[in-house]
């Protein structure tokens, strides 16, 4: 890398650091005060579309908290509401809704993961009840492998309803086609330094990068990731394994971390041609539902075949493989 590229990234990439964190505690405090004003949009599935995006806040709130765009899953949120002893998912209707789905309880205002269900680790029942200390949390379901009636499910707190099934069409994620067209200068700087600790990763702490990275990051999801040049090809060589038991999600980002390109890999082995701008690609590797007791681990290794080009094999840690 050259000194004069250098001399000129690593202080934008500082000053993009910083313009991030500022930025995320403002919007943070304002989507809460937000909240605070209009408490009927607490007791509401709040799930992701070309509508909400447009709302106030909600596209900056997403460009802070989770700005690596799942475009792979339906993602709905309800809250903050206070808990005194449990929360109750009618988790029926989510099966139905999904072959394939996460709930996460945070805390508020923080976001910290507290506590999740997901649908390959929890008995067939009708409801699911959670118990938590008291005090304020919110709710995440991401959906995957959905069906074409879809509802978000009924929810109670302490045994009392708080929200209803919730219906959405099953084209809600469309428009991610156009997300890209949202992008400008306050985006390009909220999300410039990633590229750069990602191209520098090999000298910064793992935790450091992933908790930047992934802020959100779903669990029960092997994450692989990485910058990648303009003009460079990405192959991805997958084990036939892999392939059988597993949904590979790719997405391809811009530095200023909208989607530009996204698919679900299916063969074995996979080429992204090369690109006309710097950016960054995320995996997302789950079990497939048929697969939910896998004993297959998930290993991915990186290296740079050259300049032009990079290569992820992803591969197992089973000791029969």
């Amino acid at each position: 890398m050259g000194t004069i590229w250098l001399l000129w990234e690593i202080p934008a990439a500082i000053v993009s650091f910083l313009f991030n964190k500022i930025v995320k505690l403002a919007i943070g405090i304002l989507f809460t005060i937000y909240l605070a004003l209009n408490k009927s949009k607490a007791k509401q599935w709040r799930v992701l579309s070309e509508k909400m995006i447009n709302a106030p806040l909600i596209l900056p709130v997403m460009m802070t908290k989770g700005p690596r765009w799942n475009t792979h899953a339906i993602i709905g949120t309800l809250g903050p509401f206070k808990v005194e002893k449990a929360i109750s998912i009618d988790i029926a209707t989510a099966n139905k809704s999904a072959r394939s789905w996460i709930a996460v309880v945070y805390s508020f205002p923080g976001y910290k993961t507290v506590t999740r269900l997901e649908s390959e680790q929890i008995p067939d029942n009708l409801w699911q009840t959670i118990e938590l200390p008291a005090g304020k949390y919110s709710l995440g379901v991401r959906y995957y492998n959905r069906t074409e009636t879809i509802y978000y499910p009924a929810v109670k707190i302490d045994e009392v309803p708080f929200v209803e099934a919730y219906n959405i069409p099953s084209d809600i994620n469309s428009y991610y086609d156009s997300l890209i067209e949202q992008k400008n200068w306050f985006y390009s700087s909220l999300h410039y330094y990633i590229y750069t600790i990602l191209k520098f990763r090999n000298y910064l702490p793992a935790s450091f990068v992933r908790n930047e990275y992934l802020p959100m990051g779903a669990p029960a999801t092997h994450f692989e990731y990485n910058y990648l040049d303009s003009q460079q090809t990405l192959q991805i060589i997958s084990k036939p394994k892999i392939i059988e038991q597993f949904d590979i999600y790719f997405t391809l980002y811009d530095r200023s971390s909208l989607p530009l390109t996204w698919c679900i890999i299916t063969e074995l082995k996979y080429t992204l041609s090369p690109q006309d701008t710097k950016g960054y690609f995320l995996l997302r590797i789950r079990p497939k539902p048929e697969f939910a007791e896998t004993q297959i681990k998930v290993k991915t290794e990186r290296s740079l075949i050259d300049s032009s080009n990079q290569l992820l094999t992803i591969g197992t840690c089973d000791i029969h493989d």
